[in-house]
């Protein structure tokens, strides 16, 4: 029999949203773990926020938004908002009852930024690896580390003098900026979209970029980031970033460390030794036309071990760390303006990659 196009709705819904889900769906996992994580900060939630006045969005829905947000690629809040308002399967995921009313994007973002200048993301990311069951998948002797250039949320033509001088650009909602002849540096020029952008080249013959340097450690068991980082894009960035996230580590044992010959200087390594860190760090070893290859601290106590081929191999698998975080969560720009917050979403979107992994390898590790 042929069914009616009815298109009369019914007043009450009878079917929780919980039974809506699939039992099978991949991100059931992702929140089992984001919600034992999100447990583990209550506490610090608890002195971000004042005893008085009218409750805020719960930090644990917005944390759990904004996971959402690198999983689906969501490119803005409003956009966020607008699917977790018929998104079942977001709303869900959020913890968001049927019947409750979205919030209104500009709520949303200036509530999270409360959490994102609170350096709350690190301690989601430290709060997830510290779950017993996770902590089983990490290696304690492993490590590698890696940078990348991330876009700021600012265009060249913002790019002006410090002193207020030199041309604007031209009326109109994209005017005209003209460059030539003016040279330009971070010395003298700032950017007035996003004062802690810097100009940077990655190479000779590349172009220069207004952008932000992420860094990740990882682990060489199953490649998962242990810790993250942003900070200004700079040359000596990525040793210096290296340094600090390793200090933030508490350790009892002499460590490994795989990187890329751009690290390869005397005195990073001469740190890293201080640091009780074996320095599995490929050799800058440009050979000049006399046949000498230039002095490089990583010297045969090192690369006699099959261990340093080892990481020099495993070391790679950090690209996907970056492939991921720049295709899937849109991080190739950063959204955001000013370090802080930026640093802030970079690591969440480091999280979310973790998030992503975990769960497969859980149940490798139980089969």
């Amino acid at each position: 029999m042929r069914g009616r196009d009815d298109r009369s709705e019914g007043f009450f819904s009878y079917v929780r949203l919980e039974e809506r889900i699939p039992k099978d769906h991949p991100l059931r996992p992702i929140r089992a773990l984001a919600d034992e994580a999100l447990a583990s900060l209550s506490g610090r939630f608890e002195g971000l926020y004042s005893t008085m006045g009218r409750p805020s969005i719960p930090p644990e829905m917005l944390l759990r938004a904004t996971l959402l947000q690198a999983f689906f690629s969501v490119r803005s809040e409003r956009m966020l908002m607008e699917q977790i308002n018929y998104n079942l399967l977001f709303r869900w995921f959020v913890g968001l009852p049927m019947d409750a009313a979205v919030w209104h994007a500009t709520v949303f973002t200036h509530n999270r930024d409360r959490l994102l200048e609170a350096e709350v993301a690190r301690e989601f990311l430290a709060a997830l690896l510290a779950l017993p069951r996770v902590k089983k998948l990490l290696s304690s002797e492993h490590f590698s580390v890696d940078g990348t250039l991330i876009d700021a949320w600012a265009s060249m033509k913002s790019f002006r003098p410090k002193d207020g001088s030199g041309e604007p650009p031209a009326p109109g909602r994209n005017g005209e900026r003209n460059f030539h002849k003016e040279k330009r540096s971070n010395e003298t020029h700032v950017s007035t979209t996003d004062p802690d952008a810097r100009l940077y080249r990655k190479a000779d013959g590349r172009e220069s970029r207004l952008c932000f340097m992420g860094h990740v450690l990882m682990e060489n068991r199953n490649a998962l980031a242990v810790d993250a980082a942003l900070t200004h894009a700079t040359g000596t960035a990525e040793r210096e970033a290296t340094l600090v996230m390793l200090d933030r580590r508490k350790r009892k044992c002499r460590i490994t460390l795989g990187a890329d010959k751009a690290y390869d200087a005397t005195a990073f390594v001469e740190d890293l030794r201080e640091r009780a860190v074996t320095p599995h760090i490929a050799i800058n070893g440009a050979v000049s036309k006399h046949g000498v290859v230039r002095k490089t601290a990583v010297d045969g106590r090192t690369t006699r071990h099959a261990g340093y081929g080892i990481s020099q191999i495993l070391r790679k698998r950090i690209e996907e760390v970056f492939g991921w975080i720049k295709a899937q969560a849109g991080f190739d720009q950063v959204k955001v303006r000013g370090l802080a917050k930026a640093a802030a979403v970079f690591t969440f979107a480091v999280a979310a990659y973790n998030l992503i992994r975990i769960p497969k390898l859980l149940v490798q590790a139980s089969a």
